[in-house]
């Protein structure tokens, strides 16, 4: 594996190889949900980049970007055992030289609005910039990303054909731990009390796919009764939401591919999961 971090570096890296190249964009502390996109990425390219940068301009709170974990090199050691072929570790005045303030931003509207985007303001500019930035770097045939961060899926996705990005995104579903909480790297921020009440998340979200695929379309009381289960086990919720599956709208009665979706704060961690419904 190759470890380059110097952007210009980057483009003759990439260039002594062939075939097709597949990129997996991170931002370090990797778990198993991350690797399990790089198996994939393996099985459908012949070479595999991974970047690790932790891009400050989608974080909204700076002490947030502080206590982001760092573990740079324990994650080069697994990413050299899974055969990646290039790993990118660019650092922050690599990627905007004239600072952030005067750096371009790519806005996706409607999608990055709402949810996740209401409850942190130019998260979805800082992350559509970035990926936008990295793929222009690395240029990729096929870029993956995790269906944990659904509405972050839908703004690369939106950002891609509205931009005419000639790279295909690869969804890869959701990596849980036994008791069905979504791997993140925000759960090492949780006590082990916390640990044991956060899959309640995940199960508020699952009695509310089983009650849309059971024909129920009651939206706002389904939404309402999913707030009241993850408050009553010690969250404080941001949201629980149901939408469209394909671009986040508000759903019709009737609506075929619906997706339920949820945040909430557990200590000093924000968790986010959804489940998405086909009826």
């Amino acid at each position: 594996m190759k470890r380059v971090s110097d952007p210009r570096a980057l483009r003759e890296v990439l260039a002594t190889g062939g075939g097709r190249l597949a990129f997996v964009p991170t931002m370090g502390n990797l778990h198993e949900g991350h690797l399990t996109l790089v198996r994939r990425a393996r099985e459908l390219a012949d070479r595999v980049v991974v970047s690790i940068f932790v891009n400050p301009l989608q974080f909204d709170r700076p002490e947030d970007l502080e206590a982001y974990p760092r573990t740079l090199e324990a994650d080069a050691a697994l990413l050299q055992r899974e055969g990646v072929a290039v790993l990118f570790t660019p650092e922050v005045d690599a990627i905007y030289p004239e600072g952030m303030a005067r750096h371009t931003r790519v806005e996706v509207p409607v999608v990055s609005e709402g949810l996740c985007g209401a409850a942190r303001p130019g998260h979805f500019t800082g992350v559509a910039t970035i990926v936008c930035k990295l793929f222009n770097l690395v240029r990729p045939d096929l870029a993956l990303f995790g269906k944990k961060d659904y509405q972050q899926l839908l703004v690369v996705k939106k950002m891609v054909a509205d931009l005419a990005i000639p790279v295909e995104i690869v969804a890869v579903g959701t990596v849980r731990e036994p008791d069905g909480l979504a791997m993140s790297s925000r759960n090492g921020r949780l006590t082990a009390e916390e640990r044991s009440q956060a899959p309640v998340l995940y199960r508020a979200l699952e009695e509310a796919a089983r009650a849309l695929k059971a024909g129920r379309s009651d939206y706002a009381n389904l939404q309402r009764a999913g707030l009241t289960r993850i408050e009553a086990a010690g969250l404080r919720p941001d949201y629980f939401e149901i939408r469209r599956a394909d671009d986040l709208g508000a759903p019709a009665p009737d609506e075929r591919r619906l997706v339920v979706l949820a945040a909430a704060f557990l200590g000093k961690a924000r968790l986010i999961d959804n489940v998405e419904v086909t009826r």
